[in-house]
């Protein structure tokens, strides 16, 4: 484990944290990233355990339903006193001998497991904990970035709104000007000229880009 791994544990001892890969949200939490070869790597031991775990339980329950049949049947068979009896009972006790030794087996390990099983959960939840920080701070630097870019495109577009004003302003006093000193119908001959001249332009640039 990690020096930080390390440092985390005494301030997390006592927190109960799910098994996270039995839990859906932390499977959704990989819709947002990629997870890393080490981390699949961490999934895949805690997985093995959680298999490992479940195999022994199933295992655990069917050698007790065998243990219980065998010393039924023992009950039963003691109630003759054939030597295909007394054979079948020394038979059954020797496979109930047999049972006792493989659950004593699996006990032990069923009691070790649990705390293996916290261990790799642990050392997935750092893992996936320092991926998550990564692209938070990736991310807040990209935001600061994007923010300082808008900061100055805000800039640049305020002072163009104030261009644009200042430029319409000052068409419209120059027209009312000129209105003033030439005369409606002097301007209006004039409009209808710069119309036509507009247009002339206009052609002629549709031409160029057809050729």
């Amino acid at each position: 484990m990690s020096k930080k791994g390390e440092s985390y544990k005494q301030a997390l001892s006592g927190k109960k944290i799910p098994i996270l890969t039995l839990d859906n949200k932390w499977h959704r939490l990989f819709t947002m990233m990629e997870p890393d070869r080490e981390l699949k790597r961490l999934e895949e031991n805690l997985n093995a355990l959680l298999r490992q775990q479940g195999k022994m339980n199933t295992e655990s329950k069917s050698i007790k339903k065998i243990k219980k049949k065998l010393m039924d049947e023992i009950v039963q068979l003691m109630e003759h006193e054939d030597k295909a009896s007394l054979k079948k009972i020394d038979e059954n006790k020797r496979l109930i001998e047999e049972c006792n030794d493989k659950l004593d087996e699996y006990q032990d390990k069923l009691l070790d497991l649990p705390k293996e099983i916290d261990q790799a959960n642990y050392a997935l939840m750092i893992r996936t904990m320092e991926m998550c920080y990564e692209v938070l701070q990736k991310n807040t630097k990209e935001i600061d970035e994007i923010g300082e870019w808008i900061n100055k495109v805000r800039i640049e577009l305020k002072k163009n709104i104030v261009r644009k004003q200042e430029k319409e302003i000052k068409n419209h006093e120059l027209y009312a000007f000129m209105h003033d000193i030439f005369g409606a119908d002097v301007i209006e001959i004039f409009d209808v000229n710069q119309e036509q001249m507009d247009r002339i332009i206009q052609q002629r640039e549709n031409a160029k880009k057809s050729i």
